[in-house]
């Protein structure tokens, strides 16, 4: 006999769970009286949306459900950030909810929700543990669906009575992992397309990718002589000083790859979906029909079609698409590898920081600083801005799992994904870029990394303003500045007082030093950069924006 709480718990080890992180609350104090002694590790938060990122961040660096517990209410809705990026980001994760009692459901008793009614939108499934005796069935069901296809969240409630019933059920099993592979017939037709190509391109992107199939497609891209983007945010896909790099797919991308794109004669997008914005707002590839010839791989039939109609679509997984590649021949010449050429030169280009820029601060200098001073399996995490473009354009990631950071451009997202990063990779250096807008969404979450030693570095690029939508008003409502100045706390401060190390960048040759002794502090280290609010883009200022120039 054991209670509901220690089916959960006992569901988890047998699944593989090494950690959760969790707000505590009094609706599922069994499972947390049962994590006592699992094994299981716990991080414990200060606001369930960090945690739920934190969730998320495991789930993208690992390909395995990211695990979070919040309680009912406003715990539940607090995560649903973080759960909104799992569902757009394509993330493997499952949130678990303290319930209400069963007896008390549809009274509106404290923090009642329904969340098979509140959630469907954010989650691939919810489903509420009515019987204790079926927890392993219900965590069973839930692993596979947020591995399967189309990964996402999941979301199971625990009604806080059902979770102290003494039950009989049948000892966990770890869930069955469900792979899509490519037909034989699918492979030869897509050799048949290549070999009637003069100008094809590989754009990567989405999950399902791991260690090996990166590999994989580099020495397909490799033989064939094909250029290679990756969609937004997908960037540490490929090698980006490999010569078959041709750039980000993604917000502001460098227009000779757009024309590119366009021009492609033969498009494969590979666990891409090529939503709003890596598709240029819907403009690189027409919908419903496509002027390239398109190759869809996607591990979900429901994507294959429903925006654009493939030439060749392709159900099957990244990785075992991948690997099935190696049974094409490669061409003796291949007509594009001059085109190859070109494209990785205009990224070297676009991707080479500028040295100017207005204010004491200049960001071209501190990028490329950071490119020659950080490890290539450094891990760089971010929410979204305006500042995100220093990162995104300028670091050129060389390695697989050196990203965290959401295609859904959720503000906040950077340091608790930072923190869980380092709690994954305690061996690897982790820097979360910030600005000052994203960093107080979930400020609250440097306790944490505190807490737990997990010395991470925060680079937070403080313009005083909300950047991006600053840059937006301004280019629409010139002059007319409504609700996007911010006030902001002494960053270094805040720092310390939590007991990390704070540093204060005024002038730009002081960040190198600043870095080196955050580094050397051992702890989780901020360094403010206090930025004119003029360098809102790499391009242009916010005066050159405002006046249409």
């Amino acid at each position: 006999m054991r209670t509901g709480g220690q089916l959960i718990v006992e569901a988890l080890k047998a699944n593989g769970v090494k950690r959760v992180s969790c707000v505590p609350g009094e609706s599922y104090l069994a499972v947390l009286d049962a994590l006592y002694e699992s094994g299981i590790e716990v991080l414990v938060c200060r606001q369930e949306g960090g945690a739920a990122m934190m969730a998320d961040s495991w789930g993208r660096l690992t390909g395995e459900p990211g695990i979070c517990m919040v309680t009912r209410g406003p715990g539940a809705t607090n995560a649903s950030a973080g759960l909104h990026i799992a569902h757009q980001d394509s993330i493997p994760m499952i949130l678990f909810v303290g319930q209400v009692a069963r007896d008390m459901r549809e009274r509106e008793a404290f923090q009642e929700v329904e969340y098979r009614r509140a959630f469907t939108e954010f989650a691939k499934w919810v489903g509420e543990i009515d019987d204790a005796r079926r927890i392993p069935e219900f965590v069973s069901r839930a692993f596979a669906v947020a591995t399967s296809g189309r990964p996402g969240p999941v979301v199971l409630t625990l009604p806080e009575d059902m979770l102290v019933d003494a039950v009989e059920a049948p000892d966990a099993r770890p869930y069955t992992r469900v792979e899509s592979h490519p037909g034989a017939a699918q492979i030869a037709e897509f050799g048949r397309l290549l070999e009637k190509a003069e100008r094809p391109m590989l754009i990567l992107g989405g999950t399902r990718w791991s260690e090996q199939s990166v590999s994989d497609i580099t020495q397909f891209a490799e033989r064939f002589q094909l250029p290679v983007g990756c969609s937004f945010r997908r960037q540490m896909l490929f090698d980006h000083l490999h010569p078959n790099y041709a750039g980000d797919v993604g917000i502001g991308i460098n227009p000779a790859l757009a024309r590119e794109v366009k021009d492609a004669d033969l498009l494969v997008l590979i666990g891409a979906r090529m939503s709003e914005m890596p598709s240029s707002n819907y403009s690189l590839i027409d919908i419903p029909y496509p002027k390239q010839r398109l190759v869809h791989v996607f591990p979900d039939p429901e994507e294959l079609g429903r925006l654009y109609r493939p030439d060749l679509a392709i159900c099957a997984a990244p990785a075992e698409f991948a690997a099935a590649l190696a049974t094409l021949s490669a061409p003796v010449s291949a007509a594009w590898a001059g085109r190859t050429t070109t494209m990785h030169e205009a990224y070297l280009q676009w991707s080479t920081p500028p040295q100017t820029g207005p204010g004491p601060v200049k960001m071209g200098p501190i990028m490329q600083w950071i490119e020659e001073n950080t490890a290539a399996d450094a891990i760089f995490t971010n929410g979204a801005g305006n500042y995100a473009t220093w990162l995104h354009r300028f670091h050129r990631f060389r390695k697989y799992n050196t990203q965290s950071a959401p295609t859904s451009g959720s503000m906040g997202y950077g340091l608790p994904a930072a923190v869980a990063a380092k709690h994954l990779f305690p061996e690897r250096e982790v820097v979360c870029f910030a600005g000052d807008g994203c960093f107080m969404m979930h400020g609250q979450e440097f306790i944490t990394a505190v807490r737990y030693e997990l010395p991470i570095i925060t680079v937070i690029v403080n313009n005083g303003i909300y950047g991006t939508i600053r840059m937006h008003q301004e280019r629409e409502y010139p002059g007319r500045v409504s609700a996007t100045d911010l006030v902001n706390p002494d960053f270094v401060a805040y720092a310390k007082a939590f007991g990390g190390h704070g540093e204060l960048v005024e002038r730009t040759e002081d960040f190198g030093s600043a870095f080196e002794r955050s580094r050397a502090s051992g702890k989780p280290s901020i360094i403010e950069i206090r930025l004119d609010p003029e360098a809102i883009t790499p391009a242009r200022t916010l005066t050159q924006i405002r006046s249409g120039s």
